[in-house]
């Protein structure tokens, strides 16, 4: 029951963390994953070609996929054209969102027929390739499955230190950002306050003049001073 249970656990868990898409022969699709710098991404794909004649997917070696990758800054980090099924690498040195799309190679014969994509991307300092681990360690699925829990599960558990960090840190930067534009307002206040009150002042005094000279006028015309 137990053995059940791990099974169920780790095929919920596959399901997670890859996936597939249906594309037109000559359509691009992309994605966005937000990276951190120097971290190393592993993907890993599968092209499928549609039978109209059993109305499922089959496998077509001559299928290419033509994978490209543009970093933040929308320089092409990795541009090549791949098997149909296969494994490509990259590593990031901008931190940020990067753009990973794949696109079938052009073909008169396939040309208008639908395409299913399987595709797994992992990316981090603690990425495995998890087929030659099975191979070197000798593992059947189950144990394959059990493993990748295990490592998916501490990753997990990393990645929420390093959010918390993350976002303990983005806090401070905020609220030194605030006191700074706080600091920058009130200044900036304190300044127009000043010369309003300069500027009142010298607007009384010329007025005050001006009202003096006046009546200095007025009883000097009616001859009373």
């Amino acid at each position: 029951m137990m053995t059940r249970g791990l099974v169920i656990v780790a095929s919920l868990l596959a399901v997670t963390h890859a996936l597939y898409f249906h594309i037109a022969e000559t359509e691009r699709k992309c994605f966005i994953e937000e990276i951190p710098d120097e971290t190393m991404v592993i993907g890993n794909y599968k092209v499928q070609l549609h039978d109209p004649n059993t109305n499922g997917y089959a496998d077509y070696p001559s299928i290419g996929m033509h994978v490209e990758v543009k970093d933040p800054e929308e320089k092409v980090i990795l541009s090549k054209l791949y098997l149909s099924e296969g494994r490509f690498t990259f590593t990031s040195h901008t931190p940020g969102e990067h753009t990973i799309c794949l696109y079938s190679n052009s073909s008169s014969w396939f040309a208008g027929a639908q395409l299913r994509i399987h595709l797994d991307i992992q990316a981090g300092e603690h990425t495995q390739d998890y087929v030659q681990i099975a191979q070197k360690d000798k593992l059947n699925e189950l144990q394959l499955r059990i493993r990748q829990l295990l490592d998916q599960a501490i990753g997990h558990c990393n990645n929420e230190s390093v959010k918390r960090v993350d976002q303990i840190q983005k806090e401070q930067n905020y609220q030194r950002y605030r006191e700074e534009r706080f600091r920058q307002t009130s200044e900036s206040t304190n300044q127009r306050v000043l010369w309003w009150s300069i500027g009142q002042t010298l607007v009384l005094v010329c007025t005050g003049a001006w009202q003096m000279r006046h009546l200095k006028g007025f009883f000097e015309a009616k001859k009373l001073v």
